[in-house]
């Protein structure tokens, strides 16, 4: 298979992932820029891999659950969710807010777990497959603080500041702008966005360490977010506290990720508990 053939199997995996009722032939061709029969044809094969099904009915396609699996497979392998789920739902129910975890990948943030705190009221809990806008969001901004200026400038000028219908009335639109933005992270030691990402709604966020260590890699970030009217000014300060333990607890845990591989047949390592209860 060529690179173009590839590269088009990625872009018919993304245009159907934005489908959730399927899309029909001809749509998919005009999307992709394809002729009919070609675009047919990719179809045909993705559906032979069991990437890709035809609704009876309607003729429409779409995306099988096969997708998903692998990527909960590759997660289950590397321990991600299971290491934070425990401190996110503390997290969660210290701010009684929508709590997510988020983890590095490349020149990205990938949410991979999530917590809902609001147990009243009105309940913010965004999609978890969306692209973290880098700049107009808490958890974008809280990774871009931790990195030399320049480098968190390049990766957002690379990107432009436009991400149409994915930002809110206050995202940041300029490179003064975001600079004193990171520099009032840096100095807080978290990162704010008020109706940056979505109307209506306020986030913060921090980042965390792949271990105790000071000097430890950046691994990720927590990010608290719910409706302006409740995540007021007054309440931004014990938000923030929170974060910087639930941080601080992440980062304890976060090398114990990687669940060891027996041997079959061999006996599992027992778990010796310590003071804290953390297995040792």
């Amino acid at each position: 298979m060529t690179i173009a053939a590839v590269e088009r199997a990625l872009k018919m995996l993304e245009a159907l992932a934005g489908e959730a009722e399927g899309a029909d032939l001809s749509l998919l061709a005009e999307r992709l820029d394809l002729p009919v029969s070609a675009t047919h044809r990719l179809l045909a094969t993705l559906a032979e891999r069991g990437l890709v099904a035809q609704d009876a009915s309607s003729g429409a396609y779409g995306l099988t659950l096969k997708l998903a699996q692998l990527a909960f497979r590759n997660l289950d392998l590397r321990g991600l969710p299971d290491a934070g789920q425990l401190v996110l739902d503390d997290l969660a129910r210290a701010t009684r807010e929508y709590c997510r975890l988020a983890v590095i990948e490349g020149e990205d943030l990938v949410w991979i777990a999530r917590a809902q705190g609001a147990t009243a009221g009105l309940r913010y809990e965004p999609p978890m497959g969306t692209d973290i806008v880098l700049h107009a969001t808490a958890t974008g901004k809280a990774w871009l603080a931790s990195l030399p200026e320049a480098e968190a400038l390049r990766i957002v000028c690379a990107r432009g500041f436009k991400a149409e219908g994915r930002t809110g009335p206050n995202a940041l639109s300029d490179v003064d702008a975001l600079r004193a933005h990171l520099d009032e992270t840096r100095r807080s030691g978290f990162a704010l966005a008020v109706e940056e990402g979505e109307i209506g709604t306020v986030a913060m966020a921090t980042t965390f360490r792949a271990g105790p260590e000071p000097e430890a890699a950046i691994a990720g970030t927590l990010s608290v977010a719910g409706p302006l009217q409740r995540m007021h000014e007054a309440r931004r300060e014990e938000i923030a506290a929170a974060l910087r333990h639930a941080a601080q607890a992440m980062a304890d845990i976060w090398p114990l990720r990687r669940r060891q591989i027996t041997p079959a047949g061999a006996q599992a390592p027992r778990l010796r508990a310590t003071a804290t209860g953390t297995a040792a």
